[in-house]
């Protein structure tokens, strides 16, 4: 058995992140697919079991189990000693991009994506209400981009692996990613780091 076991299903970008994480940081691991969109995450026992929230991913390492991407990161960043902090001042930044992501940019991004994608939606007044929330979003990255590298600090932090979690799903989001340059370079400069996969290289996904 891995060292690390990740409870994921590869059209998950909230998984990705972790891992992305892993495997960048060259840690034993190995995914546990989760039936999500056949209701495995909804059920009984992976509520009892996995996680009461009902949600993807989990990580466990040894007998912790983490739930919550970010804390996950977070842990994984001290634990390995990669893409984390030196000082405080470094953990805060990284931690207010980090919560931007969770709040606004991954939140419209990802159900934007959910709703286009998965649910076959088409246009409604509640995919062009997310569509406006996040393209605003991708402005802000863009623009903070196009004077930095990396989202927190001069080099790769957790904050990065956090907003690019769902900017590998190119086809599925719902936004034109030509639109914003800088993020497209700044994913290049991601995709180009050693022992760097895509989502569906990573985890497995529905048949």
């Amino acid at each position: 058995m891995a060292e690390y076991q990740l409870y994921c299903f590869g059209e998950s970008g909230n998984a990705y992140k972790a891992a992305l994480m892993l495997e960048l940081c060259g840690a034993d691991w190995e995914a546990r697919f989760v039936d999500f969109f056949n209701g495995e995450a909804r059920s009984d026992e992976y509520r009892s079991q996995v996680n009461e929230m009902g949600e993807v991913p989990v990580l466990l390492h040894g007998e912790r189990k983490l739930i919550q991407t970010g804390v996950m990161l977070e842990y994984l960043a001290t634990t390995l000693g990669k893409f984390g902090w030196d000082n405080d001042d470094e953990r805060h930044e990284i931690l207010r991009w980090m919560y931007f992501d969770n709040h606004k940019f991954t939140s419209y991004n990802a159900t934007l994506r959910f709703m286009i994608t998965f649910l076959n939606s088409g246009e409604t007044p509640v995919t062009e209400f997310l569509r406006g929330r996040a393209e605003a979003t991708m402005q802000i990255v863009d623009k903070h981009l196009g004077a930095h590298n990396f989202i927190a600090l001069d080099r790769l932090t957790i904050a990065d692996l956090s907003l690019a979690g769902y900017m590998f799903y190119d086809d599925e989001l719902g936004v034109d990613l030509n639109d914003y340059p800088n993020i497209l370079k700044w994913r290049e400069r991601i995709s180009s780091l050693p022992g760097w996969k895509g989502p569906y290289d990573l985890m497995p996904r529905k048949g």
